[in-house]
């Protein structure tokens, strides 16, 4: 018999998760949700023992097919400045938002977090020399060990070019890579197979962890949260497509399964193989896709992005605090910059945020107030970040004159 395809595996998943968990909250002995959670820390494991060598080898082979500095050079500032462009367009959503639904004012939290309320981040100052040292690898080996995609970007683009310069030799190490990067996508196929068992346990651990009762409490936040990153995912990147001539309802289409897999298990990252082969499937080169997917993942988070600036302000609405709109504007730009230096740090986006907040004399305890629920927003961002990293992809294609008009007609790889 032939099972569903992957996306309604998943989503059965995520319904059977929320069952298990809400009739088997972790206040009770014995069995409860929460004991599933292991079923979503191995898939996450699974995805990140894959992710290095896919990465690495996907990059390499598209450097040394894309030729030499120049023609890298060339994709990479179309590539950094559509981040940019797509980082203002977020961090703006998310002020709109904040301001016009007003959720730290409409919902009059009279119990504010106390002085001194451990919030689990540290505060950390932004400097060039932190950012760069962290782009900049000092072992390969061990930035595959440790997942540090952007230290595996920068290594791969000059191997890449390396090997692309050597000419017949450099043939040999392209076609055992390319065979390498087949052997990976192979590899994701049998991982994905388990995604459905992940998100089940990762939604009961929430249920049964926190309990659907934590939604009412800050339902109004949670749908004024939501309802920026919906106009965001169908309004904004929607006319982006529209702008440059991608058929955009038929990308999300294509990328359903990714999107709902890092919604339901709060990572991007859990869907990063899946979005790889729904790109290749929908006509985005190849090459652009190895190069500017792995640079989105640490540059584009758009869901973070726009959470940055609605989290920020939300705080300072809940503390009385209000901001002007230069004040605003400073807070948009240094959230810009200082969003760009957090690759691979745990809790980025809280991070940044505490360091935002001591800008303009916010207690960090403020962070408190979003603690409980940071969970459920983090599944938001996760999936409105793979969406928009799509586009940027099909974008730099569409640019570079590397986009397939017909979508390739198979079935979903990983179904």
């Amino acid at each position: 018999m032939k099972l569903p395809n992957l996306t309604t595996r998943i989503f059965l998943g995520m319904v059977l998760g929320i069952a298990i968990g809400y009739f088997f909250p972790a206040t009770t002995s014995g069995f409860s949700g929460t004991d599933l959670n292991i079923l979503s820390k191995i898939f996450l494991r699974l995805i990140k023992m894959i992710i290095g060598p896919l990465v690495f080898a996907t990059l390499v082979v598209g450097i040394a097919k894309l030729g030499d500095f120049g023609t890298v050079g060339r994709i990479g500032l179309k590539t950094l400045a559509y981040f940019y462009f797509a980082t203002i367009l977020s961090l703006i959503v998310g002020l709109l938002v904040v301001n016009i639904m007003k959720p730290g004012e409409v919902m009059s939290i009279t119990r504010l977090p106390a002085k001194g309320t451990d919030v689990g981040v540290t505060v950390q100052k932004f400097t060039l020399e932190t950012f760069f040292t962290h782009i900049v690898p000092t072992s390969f080996i061990d930035a595959l060990a440790t997942n540090e995609i952007l230290q595996i970007v920068v290594f791969s683009i000059f191997f890449g070019i390396a090997v692309g310069a050597i000419g017949a030799q450099g043939k040999i190490i392209i076609k055992a890579l390319d065979a390498l990067s087949h052997v990976m996508f192979k590899v994701t196929s049998y991982v994905m197979s388990f995604a459905p068992f992940g998100v089940l346990g990762a939604i009961a651990a929430i249920v049964a962890q926190q309990g659907l009762g934590i939604l009412g409490g800050y339902a109004y936040l949670i749908l004024c949260f939501f309802g920026g990153l919906l106009f965001f995912i169908f309004v904004v990147l929607s006319l982006i497509c529209l702008v440059v001539g991608i058929p955009y309802f038929a990308l999300l289409k294509e990328v359903r399964s990714a999107i709902i897999l890092s919604f339901s298990t709060a990572s991007s990252e859990a869907s990063f193989p899946q979005t790889i082969e729904a790109l290749r499937r929908f006509g985005c080169s190849e090459r652009i896709i190895s190069f500017v997917l792995p640079l989105g993942y640490s540059f584009n988070l758009d869901g973070s992005m726009l959470y940055m600036t609605f989290a920020t302000a939300f705080i300072a609405q809940a503390y009385h605090v209000p901001l002007s709109i230069e004040q605003q504007i400073t807070m948009m730009l240094t959230l810009m910059i200082t969003s760009k230096g957090i690759a691979g740090v745990p809790r980025a986006s809280l991070v940044v945020i505490a360091g935002t907040m001591s800008l303009f004399n916010l207690p960090i305890e403020g962070l408190a107030l979003l603690l409980g629920i940071d969970q459920v927003l983090d599944m938001g961002r996760s999936a409105t970040s793979v969406a928009g990293n799509a586009v940027a992809t099909c974008v730099i294609s569409k640019w570079e004159g590397e986009f397939r008009t017909q979508p390739i007609e198979t079935d979903e790889v990983t179904a």
